[in-house]
């Protein structure tokens, strides 16, 4: 018996650190994020996903918020085998998850409790109901340690995942025993240190719209389809669509019948050629497709519209 005494005394220190958020593709925010940073620190993330997201650096276009008994069990399964001290919560979107991960920490007792308000994305989009987060300010928060807030980030510029990043730094510091005022000092201290970029998703969209008007200037006396364009970019239409309405506001279906409208203004005022042969040049099926097309968007038909430029 003594001597399990003297061996537990000298047990190392659980730093487990269970963070239990949302999934995030770019790895600027959400758990990839937290087990990155957590791990170049030198600690040791464990990790509980409460929502599967699709998103990328241009925004989230959905959401698969995973249900509370399903979060129950990674979280269950983590605390039974690991028994972390230290616990971050992020992104939570369901009332039944708030309700569970109260009873579950309550029961299990951490040392500590972060909770980051995860409540729009950098791309200001509304991530969380209000009813949601009163359950959070009801059942959660009052056990949480430390509930960061933007004066928390007053020494460190609040870029993309800025406030998760403090958290998770926060978490590692308090794994180390650390008061919570020293782990503060520590985790903003650290993140000083971090490149500017660390955090931000390299974004290929102002790449990628460049080379699709190059594109459709190449192609646009053949083509009129997205899903052409897109596959010469070997990138999604929808992926497309994204990052042309990012920037211009526009479809990329849009940018190119413009293109194709523009042209057929210049070829009508330009020169003497049979609307027949400028249809067929432009991959129209027949002289009043184009017409159509034409119309619709500039008001007037080809006719008229010379008729008014001469």
């Amino acid at each position: 018996m003594a001597v399990s005494l003297f061996f537990s005394s000298f047990a190392p220190m659980n730093r487990t650190i269970l963070t239990i958020t949302g999934s995030d593709g770019t790895g600027g925010s959400g758990v990839q994020a937290d087990i990155r940073l957590i791990s170049k620190l030198g600690g040791t993330a464990a990790s509980a996903i409460t929502s599967i997201t699709v998103q990328n650096t241009l925004g989230i276009q959905e959401f698969h918020d995973l249900p509370a008994s399903v979060v129950r069990q990674q979280v269950e399964a983590i605390i039974n085998d690991l028994e972390p001290q230290i616990v971050k919560i992020g992104l939570i979107r369901r009332t039944d998850v708030v309700e569970m991960l109260a009873e579950v920490l309550q029961r299990h007792k951490p040392r500590h409790i972060i909770y980051v308000p995860v409540l729009t994305s950098s791309k200001g989009e509304q991530l969380v109901d209000r009813r949601v987060y009163q359950a959070i300010e009801k059942l959660l928060i009052p056990m949480c340690t430390v509930v960061l807030a933007p004066s928390d980030l007053a020494e460190t510029p609040l870029r993309h995942g800025r406030a998760n990043q403090l958290a998770s730094a926060l978490a590692y510091y308090l794994s180390l025993d650390e008061k919570v005022s020293d782990a503060m000092l520590h985790a903003q201290t650290y993140l000083k240190q971090l490149p500017a970029e660390y955090a931000d998703g390299n974004s290929r969209s102002d790449e990628l719209y460049n080379q699709f008007l190059d594109a459709v200037e190449h192609y646009y006396n053949r083509y009129a389809d997205v899903a052409f364009y897109a596959e010469q970019l070997n990138v999604s239409p929808r992926y497309l669509g994204q990052v042309t309405r990012q920037i211009t506001g526009r479809s990329p279906k849009a940018i190119i019948d413009e293109r194709i409208a523009s042209e057929i203004e210049t070829i009508i005022t330009t020169t003497n050629k049979p609307l027949k042969d400028v249809a067929r040049w432009l991959g129209f099926s027949s002289q009043a497709h184009l017409s159509r097309f034409f119309k619709k968007r500039r008001g007037v038909s080809p006719t008229e519209y010379q008729k008014h430029k001469q």
